[in-house]
């Protein structure tokens, strides 16, 4: 009897073993630790700069859930699998949805909602909708303030508070909170109250007046470049921020903006101009003080060269023959995983192509786990994570809180 009820605890104590084991591979499988696995962030952002910080974030595993009005900014829903980390939005509405080149239209089999801009700085993020303007949905973002690690929001400075979910209301519900905000100007200034946009800051910043032909007129660049830079001033505050909060405890007001960002990316050219006085100039592709660097018409194309030092300049007379191994940088190139294709219902194809992740890491991976989300996609998931019922998820609805 011993024999047996000793081989009988063995087989128990085994199949728990094997059980556990195999339960951790599940798990580990799922979490498949990236740099910001299990942080979570609620993010109150639209368009560019606060949706790119973000995404950046997500990519590198925080939690992602996109929250807009109800209504969100265009006339029908947006058309995301899951995440593994938690980036929470919540926006009034992004337009960017609506935001299509020409031609894109049949990219999207009839659907109104989404565009290829929305979902260049979408991804890896859920969606949930609330109408913060109502108490109710006021009192939702709070609950799921209390788990997050940041809020991230692109409202005109002192909209939060006139919502009552500014930063000191935040803090109250969680003392470690991370209050990142980004807006035109900061929130401190004679121009505080302005919206912001990236082509004004980026005039007024300087950028358009030393971007251009030598004769021409300011010139924008080809992409936000002012609200990109803003997004990743953020995201690199935000770590650390977060950094700093594991060492101290405390969370912190972190205040971004399109003007002072783009003052910062003069670099060079506005130390110049503290130091010795010299006006910036438009240059083309040409450099102040660096020849030959400037694009080249050739017989069927146009050639790009830029040599930075004596060396570099002896080599160039050997051109394209001479250039491999010579450790000087050209062109073409073949960029690393930069191309990522996902499935995509809401596109012709059932496909969407996305822009890779351009930092690689050697062991916590990032990665491009879903699609952009439809508007409110996650809202029943996310609200009855956080302890409400199907019937009042329902009559929430009906009270167009969510």
């Amino acid at each position: 009897m011993a024999a047996r009820g000793s081989l009988a605890v063995a087989s128990h104590v085994g199949h728990e073993l094997n059980a556990s084991l195999s339960y951790w591979k599940f798990a580990h499988s799922r979490w498949s630790p990236r740099p910001l696995t299990g942080i979570k962030i609620l993010d109150l952002t639209r368009v560019l700069a606060g949706p790119f910080c973000t995404q950046i974030l997500a990519d590198y595993g925080a939690d992602v859930i996109k929250v807009e009005h109800p209504v969100g900014g265009v006339s029908s829903p947006r058309f995301s699998s899951s995440s593994d980390a938690h980036v929470i939005c919540f926006t009034l509405q992004d337009d960017t949805g609506s935001w299509r080149t020409e031609g894109e239209n049949q990219m999207w089999k009839g659907r109104t909602g989404l565009s290829a801009y929305f979902s260049t700085i979408n991804r890896n993020k859920k969606s949930i909708t609330l109408n913060l303007k109502h108490e109710k949905a006021r009192q939702i973002l709070f609950e799921l303030a209390k788990d997050a690690d940041v809020v991230v929001n692109n409202f005109v400075p002192g909209k939060t508070d006139e919502l009552g979910i500014g930063y000191k209301k935040l803090r109250q519900v969680n003392p470690g909170l991370i209050h990142a905000s980004v807006s035109g100007y900061g929130a401190g200034g004679p121009y505080a109250k302005r919206a912001g946009y990236d082509v004004i800051a980026a005039a007024e910043g300087g950028l358009l007046h030393i971007t251009g032909d030598r004769d021409g007129r300011p010139t924008k660049p080809g992409v936000g470049l002012t609200d990109m830079c803003t997004g990743l001033y953020l995201h690199g505050a935000i770590l650390a921020a977060l950094v700093n909060r594991q060492a101290t405890g405390n969370g912190q007001k972190i205040d971004a903006s399109l003007f002072e960002t783009k003052i910062s990316l003069l670099a060079n050219v506005a130390m110049s101009w503290l130091n010795i006085g010299l006006e910036a100039q438009r240059w083309g592709t040409e450099h102040p003080s660096i020849v030959p660097y400037d694009s080249f018409q050739t017989a069927d194309s146009v050639l790009v060269l830029g040599a930075t030092n004596n060396r570099q300049f002896g080599r160039t007379k050997e051109w394209l023959a001479v250039f491999e191994g010579s450790g000087m940088p050209y062109g073409p190139t073949i960029a690393r995983n930069m191309i990522e294709t996902l499935d995509h219902d809401a596109t012709a194809s059932g496909q969407i192509k996305m822009l890779g992740i351009p930092v690689k890491f050697s062991e916590t991976k990032p990665s491009i786990r879903s699609k952009p989300p439809a508007l409110g996609e996650h809202s029943e998931e996310v609200l009855r994570n956080i302890g409400l019922s199907i019937d009042e998820i329902q009559k929430l609805r009906e009270e167009k809180v969510i």
